[in-house]
């Protein structure tokens, strides 16, 4: 038996508000729509903090500047293709084994919170 097991780490950032050009339908084209960004990253259990520093971890502002800077990128037709592009932008960054994605337009129906889209995936 490990006498020494690794901890479980992850960092996150919950309920990220973005102003984001999204959606298929033609009023949904003519002006930006609220909605917000969930992140959730395993980092690799090697990665230890023994210096108190911030290469030693994984960069949440690199993550954060990383989703404004695509949220204005461009229009995307689905929550789908946002997500998967986050997705994508986290598993490259070294460090980090899995990533969970969400994103969640708040205005969209009068009856509802949010509708939304969420991915997972860890690297291979």
């Amino acid at each position: 038996m490990n006498s020494d097991p690794k901890p479980h780490r992850k960092i996150f950032l919950k309920d990220m508000a973005v102003s984001l050009s999204i959606g298929i339908h033609d009023f949904e084209k003519l002006k930006r729509q609220n909605v917000l960004i969930n992140i959730e990253l395993d980092l690799d259990p090697n990665l230890r903090i023994l210096e108190d520093t911030i290469a030693e971890t994984v960069d949440y502002d690199f993550l954060r500047t990383s989703v404004v800077n695509l949220s204005n990128s461009a229009h995307f037709h689905l929550q789908e293709t946002f997500c998967e592009k986050i997705l994508a932008l986290c598993l490259d960054h070294e460090g980090v084994l899995a990533a969970r994605i969400s994103s969640e337009k708040t205005d969209v129906y009068p009856d509802c919170t949010s509708v939304g889209f969420e991915i997972f995936q860890a690297k291979a």
